[in-house]
C-alpha cells in the first residue's frame, strides 16, 4: 500500500499531472502564477525573451509589482521603473501593480494567491505565499525568464520538515518571535528542504502571522514554507472578495497522516519569550534579556514581513500615550497602500504619529537597501525586517538587530532594546 504524501507532495503532484511523488524526484510542473518586481523582472527578462524570440507564455498568469525602486530617487531608478511600466502595457500584463506595495503583499491583496498552487517568485521570499498552501518558491532572473516564457519549470520533490507549535503565546510574543528562535535552533542551512508549520497554535494564528512564518522559511535556508488551508484562510479569501470554489479540495491538500517527513518538531508556545537576533544574521538569536540595554540609533517597521496592518497595531499598543525616546528615530513604512489606509481608518497611524514616527511609503526601501532608512556607520537600528547581514541597510560597520513590531517599538520608546511585554500590561490586545 504506497504510503501518504505531505502538502508539498500533494501539490507538486498535481502539477506534474501525476498521482503521487516522493521526496528526490525531479519533476516539471505547469505555473500557476509566475511574478517578480521592478528589480528581478523586465529588465531582467527582456533581454533573454528578445534573444529567443518569445514573449509571456500567459500574460493573466504573470504579475509584476514596482516596490524596490519606488518612488524613484533618481534617473536611474526613474528609468528602471519606466521600463518595468512599459514592458507591462507592451506584453499586457493585467496584474500590473505600480508603487502600492510589496509584491509579497499586495499579490494576497488581490486574491492571487489560491490554495493549491504553484508560484515562481523572482525574489528569495517568495515562500510567504505558502501560508494559503501553495508551493511557492524564489528563482534567479534566468530560470524566471524561461518560466514567463513556457509557463513551465523542474522541480526537484523537497523533503519536508514539519514544525508544530502547541500552547499560548504570552501577550508580546508573535510569530516573527517563532522564526527567530527556530533560525537558532534549526539553523540556516536547510536546503533541499520545505518546512510546514502546524499544530493548534499555528491553526489559531490570523493570515498574517502565517505569513511570516512562510515568508522567513527563506532564511532557514528552505526551499518553501507551507501551512494546510482551512477556515481561515477560506475566511481572509471570502473577505477579499476572492473565495475558494471548492474548500473541501483545498482541506484535502492536508498532509496524509502517514506522510513521512525529514524531521519533525514540536515546541511550547507558552515557553517563547520575545526574541532578537543580534548582528549580523538571523540565527545569532536570544532572549530579549540577552540584549537587554543595547542602545539604539534607530527602530524600523517595514517590509513585507514586519509592516501589514497587523504588525502596526503591534507596534500601537506600545506606543500609545508613550514618545519616541529623544535622540532615537523611528521610521515606519506600511508594507502596501491598503495597509496604510487601514491604519489612517482605524486610528494606528495617528497613534504611530503623536509618539513621533516618521511615515515613509510603502515599498521594500531600507530592507533592500534602497530608499529612505539607510544606516551611517557605526549606527545601530533594531528592524521588523527578515534579514541584518552586514551593510544590508547601509553602512558596514552598522549594526542591525531583529526584532518584533512589539519589541521594534519598545525600543524605540526606551532608546534600547528592551522587553516589551511590560509596556502592554493594560493595554487591550
Amino acid at each position: 500500500m504506497a504510503r501518504g504524501m505531505t502538502l508539498v507532495e500533494k501539490i507538486i503532484a498535481r502539477a506534474a499531472d501525476r498521482k503521487s511523488v516522493r521526496a528526490g524526484e525531479i519533476v516539471t510542473v505547469g505555473i500557476d502564477l509566475a511574478f517578480a518586481h521592478d528589480s528581478s523582472g523586465p529588465r531582467r527578462w527582456a533581454p533573454m525573451l528578445e534573444e529567443l524570440g518569445v514573449g509571456l507564455w500567459d500574460p493573466d498568469r504573470v504579475a509584476i509589482v514596482s516596490d524596490h525602486y519606488v518612488p524613484a530617487v533618481d534617473a536611474e531608478s526613474a528609468a528602471i521603473l519606466k521600463f518595468t511600466r512599459d514592458f507591462a502595457a507592451a506584453h499586457g500584463v493585467k496584474n500590473f501593480f505600480d508603487m502600492v506595495g510589496i509584491c509579497h503583499l499586495v499579490l494576497p491583496e488581490h486574491g492571487l494567491i489560491r490554495p493549491g498552487a504553484v508560484i515562481a517568485g523572482g525574489d528569495s521570499h517568495t515562500p510567504m505565499a505558502g501560508a494559503f498552501g501553495t508551493y511557492a518558491a524564489g528563482y534567479g532572473a534566468t530560470d524566471m525568464a524561461a518560466i514567463v516564457a513556457t509557463g513551465r519549470t523542474w522541480v526537484s520533490v523537497p523533503e519536508t520538515i514539519r514544525v508544530e507549535w502547541r500552547g499560548a503565546f504570552a501577550d508580546g510574543v508573535a510569530a516573527k518571535d517563532v522564526m527567530l528562535f527556530l533560525c537558532k535552533e534549526l539553523g540556516l542551512d536547510n536546503a533541499f528542504n520545505a518546512v510546514e508549520y502546524a499544530g493548534p497554535t499555528v491553526e489559531a494564528m490570523g493570515m498574517a502571522e502565517r505569513m511570516v512564518l512562510c515568508n522567513m522559511a527563506a532564511e532557514l535556508g528552505c526551499e518553501t514554507g507551507v501551512v494546510a488551508p482551512d477556515g481561515v484562510t477560506f475566511d481572509y479569501l471570502r473577505e477579499i472578495g476572492a473565495p475558494v470554489e471548492d474548500e473541501a479540495a483545498a482541506l484535502a491538500l492536508a498532509s496524509d497522516a502517514d506522510a513521512r517527513y525529514a524531521t519533525r518538531h514540536t515546541f511550547d508556545a507558552g515557553a517563547l519569550e520575545p526574541q532578537i537576533a543580534a548582528p549580523h544574521s538571523p540565527d545569532r538569536t536570544l532572549p530579549v534579556s540577552g540584549h537587554q540595554g543595547v542602545k539604539i540609533d534607530q527602530a524600523y517597521i517595514g517590509a513585507c514581513v514586519g509592516a501589514k496592518i497587523e504588525d502596526l497595531r503591534m507596534a500601537a499598543r506600545v506606543l500609545k500615550g508613550r514618545r519616541v525616546a529623544p535622540g532615537t528615530r523611528l521610521l515606519i513604512a506600511p508594507a502596501s497602500a491598503r495597509t496604510t489606509q487601514e491604519a489612517s481608518a482605524d486610528g494606528t497611524l495617528h497613534t504611530l504619529t503623536e509618539a513621533g514616527a516618521i511615515l515613509l511609503p510603502s515599498g521594500c526601501g531600507a530592507c533592500a537597501g534602497m530608499g529612505a532608512g539607510l544606516l551611517a556607520e557605526g549606527e545601530t537600528c533594531i528592524s521588523s525586517t527578515n534579514r541584518n547581514f552586514k551593510g544590508r541597510m547601509g553602512a558596514k560597520s552598522a549594526n542591525v538587530y531583529l526584532g518584533s513590531p512589539y519589541s521594534v517599538a519598545a525600543a524605540a520608546v526606551a532608546g534600547h532594546i528592551t522587553d516589551p511585554r511590560p509596556m502592554l500590561e493594560g493595554t487591550a490586545p
